[in-house]
């Protein structure tokens, strides 16, 4: 089990506002699956895992169909990343182990 499993409450800094997600990740190996869920939402995903990091792809529909490259790294009960959002640049993603 690595260190970023479980479940995180997290925080994408977008454009359209602070956009609210509950990540959840379940490692094996270098792959990892869980689902992303929040006001849009909610879906399954997998990816990728180096150490503390991982790794994934997002496609959405709303407010316009996009895939979103995503990565977080698991620091203690803390996490940061970014959500690639292609011309639209990037965003910071943070979060909090729940519960």
């Amino acid at each position: 089990m690595a260190g970023i499993d479980g479940t995180w409450d997290c925080i994408v800094k977008s454009p359209l506002g602070d956009q609210e997600m509950t990540l959840t990740v379940t490692t094996e190996g270098d792959r990892f699956t869980g689902s992303g869920g929040g006001q849009m939402g909610a879906m399954e995903i997998e990816g990728d895992v180096s150490g503390n990091t991982i790794t994934w792809k997002m496609s959405i529909s709303s407010p316009m169909p996009m895939t979103l490259d995503c990565e977080a790294t698991a620091d203690g009960d803390m996490l940061t990343g970014s959500v690639g959002a292609g011309a639209f640049g990037s965003f910071p993603l943070s979060g909090t182990r729940a519960g």
